[in-house]
């Protein structure tokens, strides 16, 4: 017991974090504190949520290895989409009213992921090995699924009727809730019942042995729910600094999107680095298409019923510009993950389109 508490001693720090914040320690993070305490305030908040968020993804990539692809990619895949979920709803729910919150929390996912992390990896993974390979089958069911529920949620939007108050109609608030989980439930059947081997790499499997000692699914999963607690009933406090400080900086409201999209991917794409230094990019390709897959598919439905249980209102549609940055993204990613092995050029050109994304953003 006492080795398992001192392992898990990340777990204890977010309870005692959860006692202090909900016991008068949101207060510090109000106006009329001293910057000093704020900050430190902040600071350990923040501190506790990475920590338990490393853990969720710790203990999830645990059953990953143990269960294999694709079940293991997609619980951490889905653990990771959860925490997503949770961090947009608790600042949509913290604050003045956000109506482009989750249009940017997407975006920034597709544009951090498919751009700055598939960039990162391919270039890193092609400076090592020049050439990495990975089952074509399974990037072309990702961007199969990927692609329509982009143009229809993050593009369509901006062609069709509001109400008074800036809402989607409701026939296209039914049809993007509908698409979303369709088309996600039919991905998902493909994806562990019927066309499982489109998403292994049978040249680069995955060595168990290069991992630190594994205990049973049970363990992991009971740990694995207990940081996704501790994360869920801190949101609402990381929510207030967040608010905060982009407020304060003056900056655009997409800088939102983006840190929340770095905070929750943050371990995932530490995660899928690993797997492309030991050349398994299949791994890394299921992390980081499975996670703009579910994260599409999955928040606009979380967002829209949010969004009718508190009549605000929401805005999915992207500005002409992102619109021309997710249509080449899509392309850019059409293009250079169509032969089944890539190079390091294709991770510079993503990184390319990565960049222009942040620039832009505070043009």
């Amino acid at each position: 017991m006492f080795k398992v508490v001192k392992q898990e001693y990340t777990l204890i720090i977010g309870i005692l974090a959860i006692l202090f914040f909900k016991l008068g320690g949101n207060s510090l993070l109000n106006g009329g504190n001293s910057p000093v305490i704020y900050i430190l305030t902040a600071g350990i908040l923040f501190a506790a949520v990475m920590k338990a968020i490393f853990a969720v993804v710790h203990h999830s990539d645990a059953l990953a290895i143990k269960l294999g692809d694709p079940f293991g990619t997609l619980i951490l895949t889905l653990s990771v989409v959860l925490l997503e979920v949770i961090m947009v709803s608790s600042v949509m729910l913290t604050g003045d009213s956000n109506p482009v919150l989750a249009r940017d929390t997407m975006f920034a996912v597709v544009m951090t992921v498919l751009n700055g992390f598939v960039g990162i990896t391919l270039l890193i993974g092609g400076m090592k090995y020049h050439t990495q390979t990975y089952n074509l089958d399974g990037i072309k069911a990702y961007l199969v699924a990927i692609i329509p529920l982009a143009m229809l949620c993050l593009v369509l939007p901006n062609f069709t009727s509001m109400d008074a108050f800036g809402n989607m109609s409701a026939g296209l608030t039914a049809t993007l809730v509908v698409a979303s989980i369709a088309l996600y439930a039919v991905f998902l059947f493909i994806q562990t019942r019927s066309h499982t081997h489109f998403f292994i790499d049978a040249d680069n499997k995955s060595d168990q042995n290069s991992y630190s000692p594994l205990k049973s699914n049970t363990f992991h999963t009971i740990m694995l729910i207990s940081y996704l607690m501790v994360v869920i009933l801190l949101a609402k406090s990381l929510a207030i600094p967040i608010n905060d400080g982009i407020t304060v900086m003056g900056a655009p409201a997409a800088l939102g999107g983006l840190v929340v999209a770095l905070i929750i991917l943050a371990p995932e794409a530490v995660g899928a680095l690993k797997a492309a230094f030991k050349n398994q990019l299949q791994r890394a390709i299921n992390l980081f298409f499975g996670s703009v897959l579910a994260t599409i598919a999955l928040t606009v439905p979380a967002v829209l019923l949010i969004s009718g249980v508190i009549n605000e209102p929401i805005r999915l549609g992207l500005e002409p510009a992102e619109m021309v940055l997710l249509i080449a993204t899509l392309l850019m990613s059409s293009v250079s993950l169509s032969s089944g092995r890539t190079n390091s050029l294709n991770g510079a050109t993503h990184l390319i389109i990565f960049f222009a994304y942040i620039i832009l953003m505070f043009d």
